[in-house]
């Protein structure tokens, strides 16, 4: 009630504001019978069958990361036949690059975007001041997990998102929110750093509001067993943390994009990505491109081998295009050397499982080689690389380069010729480990209906 009165009064200092901004605030009558904009509640369909259990996907990013494609297209196949909403940041980008099939089986919400409409924004700020109530804005962002039939469970599904410090303020808020609200929540195919759970921390404080959001969740899923390890070692309850592999080790591979000049390649094709977060983590900022240059002039003066440089998120503020548009312009005139298009997640694996070998930058680019059995070495820049290798082949060396010591050029053409000289027995390795992962990544289906069930304790 304190904040249908607020947000009342605050609207009516927005009457000189936009139209669009004005039509986000409603009276406070409707904020409290339902009929309002940001806790509309909306009638389950008619259709639907009241034993499908209702979960809900969230904090995905959008599929011009197709990653976060491959994440969402694989964990929707899986948990097909229940009645699911993925609450996205971009329905746009879903909209254009997960398959038919894929958005036949989910209902997609856009989450709210506040900072698009200054008189929501407004208000809320000036609330939350008041107030001190740090969830009003993850309330508006996530109305959709709000109104109408509540879901059984809500699954966070941004895989890597506790990674990134800027992020995981809202992460706590969201869950903590969702929890206050009676909804089970779920953290699903998690790659935390160690020392976040662990009293290596260097902020004590975050490391103890990490452990609460944590405890929160009904269950949590790591895709890598560093990460298993940590939240266990950090006294996480082992009934509710499980060990399964990312579900895009599962995505479908479609092949009806790879370029011709794949097939008239000799002796095949090393596959390349290069992103923007791997510049930023670098401590050298220039080393990521500067090495791969000279990768491919070693490819090229040493093999009969191409070179295709493979996109794999496209979004402005972090696009692949960019710097694998700086190795492109250096190779335009060899013939030798392509610029790959961009294309939906099972496009990108199709293209990249008809490499012969794959350096990569972005994660699920670097599992859709993997799962195509391509031998892969890894540009990495956090906890999950080196988990994922670990779990594939009993350890990261010569799997993994780390960007923040990539300094020399050597560094990455030796990784490369090591994958190699190894070749035979990579693919027989992966051979044999790909099928276990699948099998092992389709079990977190039955882990997630049993959360939204509430059958894990």
């Amino acid at each position: 009630m304190m904040e249908c009165t607020l947000l009342y009064w605050l609207t009516s200092f927005t009457k000189g504001f936009a139209a669009d901004g004005i039509g986000q605030l409603k009276r406070c009558t409707e904020l409290r019978n339902g009929t309002g904009r940001y806790f509309q509640r909306m009638e389950p369909a008619a259709e639907m069958n009241d034993e499908k259990r209702t979960i809900a996907l969230y904090m995905h990013a959008g599929s011009g990361n197709h990653g976060c494609e491959a994440i969402a297209d694989s964990l929707i196949r899986l948990l097909a036949g229940e009645d699911l909403c993925l609450v996205t940041n971009s329905a746009a980008e879903d909209a254009a690059y997960l398959p038919e099939d894929v958005q036949a089986k989910v209902r997609i919400e856009e989450e709210r975007h506040i900072g698009d409409h200054f008189a929501a924004h407004a208000a809320y700020y000036a609330y939350r001041t008041i107030t001190g109530d740090r969830e009003s804005f993850l309330r508006y962002r996530f109305a959709p997990l709000l109104r109408g039939r509540r879901p059984d469970l809500a699954v966070s599904i941004g895989g890597d998102n506790y990674c990134y410090p800027s992020m995981v303020n809202d992460l706590e808020l969201a869950n903590a929110m969702l929890c206050r609200r009676g909804i089970r929540t779920a953290l699903f195919g998690c790659s935390i750093e160690p020392d976040l759970l662990t009293g290596e921390a260097k902020d004590p404080a975050a490391r103890r509001s990490l452990l609460e959001d944590m405890n929160r969740y009904s269950a949590i899923v790591a895709r890598e067993s560093i990460t298993y390890r940590a939240l266990l070692d950090a006294g996480l309850p082992e009934e509710k943390v499980f060990l399964r592999p990312d579900p895009a080790f599962m995505l479908p591979t479609d092949r009806s994009a790879v370029p011709e000049t794949f097939r008239s390649a000799p002796e095949g094709v090393v596959g390349l990505n290069i992103s923007p977060m791997a510049e930023d983590y670098a401590d050298d900022k220039n080393a990521p491109v500067r090495c791969a240059a000279a990768l491919i002039r070693h490819i090229l003066d040493e093999t009969g081998m191409s070179v295709a440089l493979i996109p794999h998120v496209v979004w402005k503020r972090s696009d692949d295009r960019g710097p694998l548009g700086e190795l492109y312009a250096q190779f335009r005139d060899n013939p030798r050397v392509i610029l790959v298009e961009d294309h939906c997640a099972e496009l990108q694996k199709g293209i990249i499982g008809a490499c012969r070998f794959f350096v990569g930058a972005r994660t699920h680019a670097t599992i859709a080689a993997y799962s195509s059995l391509v031998p892969t070495l890894v540009i990495g820049y956090s906890v999950k690389a080196k988990g994922i290798a670990e779990d594939l082949f009993g350890g990261a060396d010569n799997y993994v380069l780390p960007v923040q010591t990539m300094r020399d050029p050597r560094q990455l053409i030796d990784g490369f010729d090591w994958l190699c000289a190894h070749e035979g027995q990579i693919r027989e390795c992966l051979s044999v480990k790909i099928p276990e992962t699948k099998k092992a990544a389709a079990d977190a289906g039955r882990i997630l209906r049993a959360a939204a069930d509430g059958q894990l304790f």
